[in-house]
């Protein structure tokens, strides 16, 4: 990212050949990212996969990379599962998640005997006949909800009881088979996963006196990284937002608190610093007992010789992909607050959090298409909405800012880029170029009709 940013022309040269913005993957951190975790489960012992969450980046390259890096992936649509399988991803590295599942998704995976998460009785049932149909042996994973007081109540899954009283009312397909626990957790605390693989280790030793014989635990995604290095800068605008008197626009947009109370941020907004990511997070889980005086979570994976899965999206791709914009015009709203507007809309940086708390970049283009103006400003958007905000905060522009000009958002690869992007008003979404060793091309996903 950097290296490119600092060639304003090689920058030109995408905007030029794609349009504005444009998103920009190099997928070799992937690799290195997904071996730090590898390296802290091989230090407890434990047998451990990873699979790459695809709705954290739509595309193919990063099924590739994925592939390359020894992942499985994890899909959430019929469309994801459809390209996993054309791109040749083996069906025993794939496991379908999906909230809600089409008959059309579930007919996929078992006929490519791909595992899929079932969330509930109905799913389970309807899994149960579809095999039946077609003669076709599938394996399930239950999606479990975690029960302990400590933990959120959530929409996903069934608590473990229920899960038994399930299996043991339903007279389930004999092609169905019970292979493993999945859950869903809100939120990036250890001491959350290390309390759901607890209680789905207590759920798999009540399941093998069922006579079944589940062999992992996926405690899918949320491991955190962090954007920003600085704890002092991240706690600084926060302590220093909260305190503005309404409609001050120093900071934020008509004074805007993303949902901060007490100069903290709240569950509204990622947190964009983190100290535990990744690795040493993963080595607080493992190496953490739930109960004073039990064993570790990872020697209770061992004694239970059962795999531990994950399914990464935001720390797999973190310095993988940037978003590039070019600079439309800029002007002064009715009251005299100045704004840039740039070629692109809110959602094509922007993930379900209040803001992207990362500071983009300017990239200045030689002699600008018009005087560079401006000492702060904010970003607005393409979309005829008042409210069209690319982001909330304002920014300060010390060497002033010009049609022409280009800026950046920094690593976007996960979630930033696609997860709700849209093509309102009928402009087309955001090409999405990689860098294959030698120079930039498409990827392939832009040529694909959905």
């Amino acid at each position: 990212m950097e290296d490119l940013l600092n060639s304003p022309a090689r920058c030109r040269e995408l905007i030029d050949a794609y349009g504005s913005p444009v998103n920009v993957h190099e997928f070799a951190a992937l690799g290195s990212n997904a071996q730090e975790l590898r390296t802290v489960a091989a230090a407890h012992s434990i047998d451990f996969q990873i699979y790459f969450a695809r709705k954290a980046n739509k595309t193919m390259g990063a099924i590739d990379q994925a592939i390359r890096a020894g992942c499985g992936v994890d899909v959430a649509s019929l469309n994801e599962l459809r390209q996993c399988l054309d791109r040749g991803v083996p069906a025993e590295r794939i496991i379908v998640t999906a909230a809600v599942k089409s008959r059309a998704l579930l007919q996929l995976a078992i006929a490519s005997r791909v595992t899929i998460s079932v969330d509930n009785k109905d799913e389970l049932l309807e899994v149960s006949e579809l095999a039946d149909e077609r003669g076709e042996n599938v394996e399930v994973a239950l999606r479990l909800a975690v029960a302990h007081p400590a933990i959120p109540p959530t929409r996903f899954g069934l608590l473990a009881a229920r899960w038994l009283e399930v299996l043991g009312d339903t007279e389930l397909a004999s092609r169905v088979t019970v292979a493993g626990i999945h859950f869903h957790l809100n939120g990036y605390d250890a001491s959350a996963r290390a309390l759901g693989i607890s209680e789905a280790l207590s759920l798999i030793g009540q399941l093998r006196t069922m006579g079944h014989e589940p062999t992992f635990v996926d405690m899918g995604g949320g491991i955190p990284m962090s954007y920003v290095d600085s704890a002092e800068q991240w706690e600084n605008f926060w302590s220093t937002l909260e305190p503005l008197p309404a409609g001050d626009e120093t900071l934020t947009w008509k004074s805007d608190r993303l949902g901060a109370t007490g100069g903290a941020p709240v569950a509204g907004v990622y947190p964009y610093h983190q100290e535990l990511v990744r690795g040493a997070w993963l080595d607080e889980i493992l190496g953490s007992a739930t109960e004073p005086g039990s064993v570790s979570i990872a020697s209770s994976l061992r004694r239970a010789q059962i795999q531990l899965r994950c399914e990464p999206g935001r720390s797999l791709l973190d310095g993988c992909g940037m978003t590039i914009a070019e600079v439309a015009f800029t002007k002064n709203r009715s009251d005299g607050v100045p704004l840039v507007g740039l070629h692109m809309n809110r959602t094509q940086c922007r993930s379900t959090s209040a803001d992207f708390l990362v500071d983009p970049l300017l990239v200045h283009q030689g002699q600008p298409q018009r005087k560079r103006t401006f000492d702060s400003a904010f970003l607005v958007g393409a979309y005829c909405i008042e409210e069209e905000l690319l982001l909330r905060r304002r920014f300060e522009f010390p060497a002033g800012v010009a049609a022409g000009d280009l800026v950046a958002f920094p690593n976007t690869a996960g979630y930033l880029m696609h997860i709700v992007e849209s093509a309102s008003h009928q402009l087309p979404l955001a090409a999405n170029v990689l860098w294959n060793g030698d120079q930039w091309v498409a990827d392939d996903i832009d040529r694909m009709q959905l």
